[in-house]
């Protein structure tokens, strides 16, 4: 991974073209509410041209806003914006990139069926000849591409290449509108640990070329690794901002918590016992009849935590929907204590639940939650005929209870299960559903992106939930698109690419770099890696099931 830069070369660094500050960006004061919420409090900011300033935080400490209002997407309610050392009233995001602002969002904002070129000069057209723009844009995206070592195929269908080659074209849309100063939002959530490395290399180009950079991200081995200085947030505050080289990740939690955080995960070794879950020969397509998990055959067994890492999108969501019940398989079984699931049909996951498998679904909004309902009732989702809450009729009373119970257990925010679901903030969302689902007893519990969207401190509780429930027997399936979480919390490490397994790693002993190869599907040996069920550590597979 990139080394970080020494901050002293961007402090000395001359402002380009005569400019009269030597600061990019400077926010006085900034306060934002939505309603009774105070998002943003008097909130100050200095961001020095030439450097890779990052800003880390808790989920809800403010850090999305405060970017949105630097991009026009909101308004301060009061508060003064400069940049390049004047001041500025920043309309909407077309004014921003005006002012050399640009944005790359988590989400990339680009339409797959046209060309990288295309999505290039889309809205920055020269006039209605498109013919005149794009012979210019394709000079343009040259020089670009060559300055700062963001090549790419102009010609390219944007949906036929790689997830990294589409942030470049997101990073090159900025370039080409002017921008002096980027804003990257959690930039490597879907990206390889070799595409993230990559990236790190596109930003330490762009910010000695005097380009500004300021990299939201919750990872703080990221922070550490490439800026010049952070910014700490928390609860809509700022509570501290300092060169990178003077602090370390032990001190950024504490600051972003407000207490010690324990950052790696405190775990014994595992004492497997007999396969709780079994998958033979699945395939599965999705909801456009494309087959996305083929012939997929492995086993978790209880008492350990098998991890499958791979870049989104490669079927491990195909996968775990089909497990728990929620998407019909074309083919292949899943066993389950020894018996064959019946999982067909609409009440094929009700059938899994009574089978004993607790199921922690990667979109906890669309999937594990009616954001409409009320706490109390998301709590019971799924389990509604459970004898704990009345038989014949539900007791509300005792359901009330109970999520409260939870509540305070899980420590979600507010306390208090009357509230709608959709009021919650998307880290407490996610603890509803895993207090659900954990609190159930299963013996055999599979969780997708268990700690999306959740506070750094919820994360180790979290964390130690899911050890206690493999120490005391449980088999569990982790999916994850962070890789740090699958090599601590994992025993075992599968990984999944194009719909296939096509490795298995030993977590004590695989390098993150023999796991980004298979996660690209390349095997050790540089060639492109077999599909199968494989034996030994960080290869790629052809062998039996172990």
């Amino acid at each position: 991974m990139s080394q970080p830069h020494s901050s002293s070369n961007a402090e000395q660094r001359p402002s380009k073209g005569g400019a009269v500050s030597d600061l990019a960006i400077e926010l006085r004061g900034i306060n934002k509410s939505f309603g009774p919420v105070r998002a943003n409090r008097d909130i100050d900011l200095k961001v020095r041209r030439g450097t890779i300033h990052g800003i880390v935080g808790e989920n809800g400490a403010g850090k999305s806003t405060l970017m949105s209002i630097l991009y026009g997407f909101y308004t301060a309610d009061s508060g003064e914006i400069l940049v390049n050392g004047q001041p500025a009233h920043i309309t909407d995001s077309r004014h921003a990139l005006q002012l050399g602002i640009g944005m790359v969002h988590q989400h990339f904002m680009l339409v797959d069926n046209f060309s990288i070129l295309e999505n290039v000069i889309l809205g920055a057209e020269d006039n209605a000849l498109l013919a005149s723009s794009l012979s210019k844009a394709r000079k343009e995206l040259k020089r670009l591409s060559d300055e700062y070592g963001l090549s790419v195929d102009p010609d390219a269908i944007v949906q036929d290449v790689s997830v990294g080659q589409q942030q470049r074209v997101e990073i090159l849309k900025a370039l080409y509108r002017g921008a002096d100063t980027l804003i990257l939002d959690e930039p490597t959530g879907v990206l390889t640990p070799e595409e993230a490395d990559d990236l790190f290399r596109v930003l330490n180009v762009l910010r000695d070329q005097g380009k500004t950079v300021i990299l939201i991200t919750h990872k703080l081995r990221e922070i550490m690794a490439i800026t010049d200085f952070v910014s700490v947030m928390r609860q809509g505050q700022m509570v501290a901002t300092m060169p990178t080289k003077d602090t370390s990740p032990e001190k950024l939690a504490e600051l972003m918590v407000g207490r010690r955080v324990l950052l790696r995960v405190e775990k014994g070794s595992a004492h497997p016992g007999k396969p709780l879950l079994e998958v033979k020969n699945l395939v599965v397509a999705d909801d456009l009849k494309v087959v996305r998990v083929k012939d997929v055959s492995f086993s978790v067994r209880a008492g350990e935590i098998v991890g499958i890492a791979g870049v989104a999108g490669n079927g491990q969501s195909e996968l775990l929907e089909s497990i728990a019940g929620m998407r019909d398989q074309l083919s292949g079984d899943v066993v389950l204590n020894g018996h064959v699931l019946s999982l067909e049909g609409d009440d094929g996951a009700h059938r899994a639940r009574l089978a004993g498998l607790a199921h922690v679904p990667e979109d906890r909004q669309t999937e594990g939650l009616v954001v409409q309902f009320e706490e109390w009732e998301n709590n019971i989702l799924g389990y509604q005929h459970d004898p704990a809450y009345g038989r014949g009729l539900l007791d509300i009373a005792a359901a009330r209870r109970q999520a409260e119970e939870r509540m305070h257990k899980f420590d979600v925010r507010p306390a208090n299960p009357r509230l709608k679901t959709a009021n919650f903030s998307g880290g407490n969302q996610q603890k509803i559903v895993l207090a659900r689902e954990m609190e159930q007893d299963p013996s055999v519990l599979i969780v997708g992106q268990p700690t999306r969207g959740v506070d750094i401190g919820a994360i180790e509780f979290i964390h130690n939930q899911i050890i206690k429930m493999r120490d005391a027997g449980k088999a569990i399936l982790l999916v994850s698109v962070e890789l740090d979480e699958i090599r601590s919390l994992s025993d075992r490490i599968l990984v999944m690419f194009d719909g296939k397994i096509v490795g298995e790693a030993d977590p004590a002993t695989a390098t993150e770099g023999e796991l980004g190869l298979m996660m690209a599907g390349i095997g050790a040996d540089g060639h492109a890696a077999r599909s199968g069920a494989g034996a030994g550590p960080a290869h790629a597979v052809g062998g039996d099931q172990p």
